[in-house]
């Protein structure tokens, strides 16, 4: 059977792919063929240049997301608003974040053509025949790649013998018809882009409706045109529980890459566990997500000595402001040298009992599943040792002896730095949700489950 993995766009944000290709590579899935399409030309790009999945989630820890875009020349913002070319230009791209994550055009191409090599494919659009092209892996260079990621307004497009490229968002965001076009009897479509049925305010959210809307309506076109020529295919889709944070969070450190790649864990993991043997329906309710409900979401940070070695603990928490809504949604990952790559968390869940507080998840490790718990015990005595009864916990993993982890000053303060609101539209519906945790406390809130 030949397997397409199509990756769809997703700006900034795809760093969760790697997430979700650390999970498929663990299960031991193979693709005979890779498609990216705008953000999702960096992941395809990273795979086809030979970068294990391990090596993807700690390359994404080199890219400093301000170079997604780099300055065009002064005089061109002298020309005011209106004949700006756009916001920058792919040379950060291009010199800094291809090398970061380890893409390599030529190595692309030496790759492709190999005997039984992967095929690859990047989706560039040319804007003179409004056409995307699926440009070959043995054809695909660093300029065209950038082209296919430079959103308009905000990069300037490839021109180049008499010919303009730009990406291919608003054309499609996932090229399925090519992957079936290859042959693919099996397609796994790995989904960033936010599908819901919230229509919200202001040109940011908005701009991204419109991309919601080209992407969605291309896959759609894709359906409709694969049955229309009589081709079969069992599709896979692995797309987040609710929207993911937009670029502008990831920009402003908001989120990070590592946090993106948990979550991209967390969804695979998710759909792994339950695979429909014949796939999902070939329809808008593929990619479905659902809003979340009002909360916040912050990250806590432990860390400590384990047989001698460093460990740290990162989970990121989304935690609901009313009870009853849905459960705290639990992210997170392990870094310790003797356990290998970094072990990223799986059906992750919160518990209270009592004072403690504990993170549960399982990690993949020596090859099985193991149990992974961190507790923290808040004691409400007053007095000096306040701040350190609270900023310990236990850690342990499978049958292991716990290791004493504890937070630091700066991961306290980073903690009360990442509390976002989330769920919520609005500058008062977010001080609400924001103020709700700061009048709680997470102890307090967590106890309402």
């Amino acid at each position: 059977m030949k397997r397409s993995l199509v990756l769809a766009g997703g700006g900034m944000r795809v760093a969760w792919q790697a997430g979700v290709v650390r999970a498929l590579a663990e299960e031991g899935l193979e693709f005979d063929h890779v498609d990216g399409t705008s953000g999702g030309i960096l992941t395809a790009g990273m795979m086809l240049s030979g970068v294990s999945a391990p090596d993807m989630c700690r390359n994404w820890s080199g890219v400093d997301v301000k170079d997604f875009g780099s300055a065009l020349p002064a005089a061109d913002y002298l020309k005011g608003p209106w004949a700006l070319p756009a916001i920058g230009d792919a040379d950060g791209l291009l010199g800094k974040v291809f090398p970061a994550l380890g893409i390599d055009a030529g190595e692309i191409r030496r790759r492709a053509g190999l005997p039984g090599a992967v095929e690859g494919t990047f989706n560039v659009v040319e804007f003179t025949e409004k056409r995307c092209h699926a440009i070959d892996a043995r054809e695909i260079d660093p300029e065209l790649m950038a082209a296919g990621m430079s959103l308009p307004i905000f990069l300037t497009p490839l021109r180049r013998e008499g010919k303009i490229w730009t990406d291919a968002v608003w054309i499609r965001d996932a090229n399925v018809q090519e992957a079936v076009r290859r042959g693919a009897e099996e397609v796994w479509l790995v989904w960033c882009i936010g599908n819901t049925g919230y229509w919200g305010d202001g040109p940011l959210e908005q701009y991204v409706h419109m991309i919601e809307m080209s992407a969605m309506g291309a896959l759609l076109a894709d359906f409709e045109a694969i049955k229309a020529a009589g081709r079969g295919f069992v599709l896979h889709v692995i797309r987040p529980e609710n929207p993911l944070p937009l670029d502008p969070e990831f920009y402003l450190n908001r989120i990070d890459a590592g946090t993106l790649i948990g979550m991209g864990y967390r969804d695979a993991r998710r759909y792994l566990s339950s695979l429909p043997a014949g796939g999902v329906s070939k329809d808008a309710s593929c990619t479905a997500m659902a809003e979340p409900p009002a909360g916040v979401r912050f990250t806590d940070t432990l860390r400590g000595e384990f047989d001698g070695e460093p460990i740290a603990f990162k989970a990121t928490v989304v935690l609901p402001s009313l009870p009853g809504a849905v459960p705290p949604q639990l992210t997170g990952y392990v870094d310790h040298a003797p356990f290998g790559p970094r072990m990223f968390l799986a059906d992750g869940r919160l518990d209270v009992l009592g004072e403690d507080l504990s993170y549960r998840a399982r990690v993949k490790l020596d090859g099985g599943w193991q149990d992974l718990t961190v507790t923290r015990t808040f004691h409400d005595d007053p007095g000096p040792d306040a701040w350190s009864d609270s900023r310990r916990a236990r850690l342990q993993v499978g049958a292991r002896p716990e290791a004493d982890v504890r937070m630091t000053l700066a991961d306290a303060a980073g903690l009360i730095a990442s509390v976002e609101p989330v769920g919520s539209h609005g500058f008062a519906d977010r001080a609400a949700a924001v103020g709700a945790f700061a009048a709680n406390g997470l102890r307090e809130l967590l106890r309402r489950y």
